[in-house]
């Protein structure tokens, strides 16, 4: 099919920005498609700059955003054009409409991001930031971008996430950290505020603006790395807790890539779905765990550490893990011993996942091993010790040793 729908990326100047004369005396493409688009979709904001006169068919973005898909749709092979600003493919909706329409119906024309005019106030390298959206999305993930010397970008939800940032930074022991608000980047009435996390108070603030924070440690802030490991008391837990060093032990073995979805069985407080979903953005993970206090440690260990996409699955295993989506990695933590629970994660795994399992119990040891002997994989024995008082002294107090079986499908 030809190319019926275009996405053009508009800045703060408006159409008026697409009106230059390109070389050779036409009408530069962006500007082209919007005056031959036969339908305009748009919020309330773009197609208010539109002509009042202008004859056109008019969609106007609706909640939930599918319906409106679902109306683009229905004009597939009109001629249609979806007014967005700044970069369409930089959370925004031309990554929606990829996800429903094939590129090859589609013309993207992207103006300048958010992240690129901002980097070119504050000159900064965009290659060395973090970027990330707050607009409807959860506040708390950026817990996870929070280290010294970070520089994050933010696109807002609105005129409150500047001061949301600002508690959370304080909050996390980073109040001294920089803020700069930028608003309408690019127009007439731009403005740029800059305060600090812990003394921030503006709240007369455009509704579209961008955060751009440099990260400050306080003093004696222990940071916490993207690694695996993170420390035990990182964790609200019941004791349920696969300890660090072990913890670390087991995520090298999962070997999380991005993109990838780990089950995490018996989840406990959550740490190893967390910690997979850390090592990067497009990580993913579901943990499944039955027990109720359980589960609100999981949510609030999720927040607290930058994960607050971790699916979370209340129920047993194996009956909790019927219709979830396929897995790249398992990682069996407890339970080792119940009925049919390795049959359905094996089953479950595709060609080439990674099946991880530990055990502390002589019975889940047999289980490990009766496994082992049936599809091969990797059996590794783990002890560790920690130096603890003694008297006077320190004397070595071993942890409970752990079994930990490690196979590709």
């Amino acid at each position: 099919m030809h190319k019926w729908l275009s996405v053009v990326g508009i800045g703060e100047d408006g159409l008026s920005g697409l009106s230059a004369i390109a070389s050779g005396g036409a009408l530069p493409i962006a500007r082209s498609l919007v005056e031959r688009a036969e339908v305009i979709v748009g919020g309330k904001r773009h197609l208010a700059m539109l002509p009042p006169d202008d004859p056109r068919e008019k969609l106007i973005w609706t909640s939930p955003i599918s319906d409106s898909i679902e109306e683009i749709l229905r004009r597939r092979g009109q001629s249609v054009c979806v007014l967005a600003s700044g970069d369409p493919m930089c959370f925004g909706i031309g990554v929606t409409l990829t996800r429903k329409i094939p590129i090859s119906e589609m013309t993207i024309i992207p103006a300048p991001s958010s992240f690129s005019l901002a980097c070119a106030r504050l000159g900064w390298s965009l290659t060395e930031v973090e970027t990330l959206s707050l607009n409807g999305r959860p506040p708390a993930l950026i817990q996870a971008a929070i280290y010294p010397k970070a520089r994050l970008l933010i696109l807002s939800e609105g005129k409150e996430t500047p001061a949301l940032v600002a508690e959370i930074l304080t909050k996390r022991g980073f109040s001294g950290s920089k803020i700069t608000v930028l608003e309408h980047m690019g127009g007439s009435q731009e403005r740029i505020i800059e305060g600090t996390a812990v003394s921030w108070t503006t709240t007369e603030l455009a509704d579209l603006n961008t955060i751009a924070v440099e990260c400050i440690a306080d003093a004696g802030v222990v940071p916490l790395p993207r690694l695996a490991g993170l420390p035990d008391d990182a964790y609200h837990h019941d004791g349920q807790l696969t300890k660090r060093e072990v913890r670390a032990i087991t995520l090298s073995a999962l070997a999380p890539t991005p993109g990838q979805l780990l089950w995490d069985v018996g989840a406990g407080c959550g740490s190893i779905g967390i910690e997979w979903m850390r090592s990067h953005p497009r990580c993913r993970a579901i943990a499944i765990e039955q027990n109720s206090t359980r589960l609100q440690y999981i949510a609030d260990n999720a927040a607290a550490l930058g994960t607050p996409y971790l699916q979370i699955v209340a129920g047993k295993a194996p009956a909790a893990l019927k219709d979830l989506p396929q897995p790249d990695a398992i990682f069996v933590g407890g339970g080792a011993t119940t009925e049919g629970l390795f049959e359905v994660c094996w089953e479950a795994l595709p060609p080439g996942g990674r099946f991880v399992a530990n055990a502390v119990t002589v019975e889940s040891e047999q289980k490990l091993l009766q496994w082992h002997n049936q599809v091969g994989g990797e059996l590794i024995r783990v002890g560790v010790q920690r130096a603890a008082p003694i008297g006077g002294f320190l004397g070595w107090k071993p942890m409970v040793p752990v079994t930990q079986w490690v196979v590709v499908k």
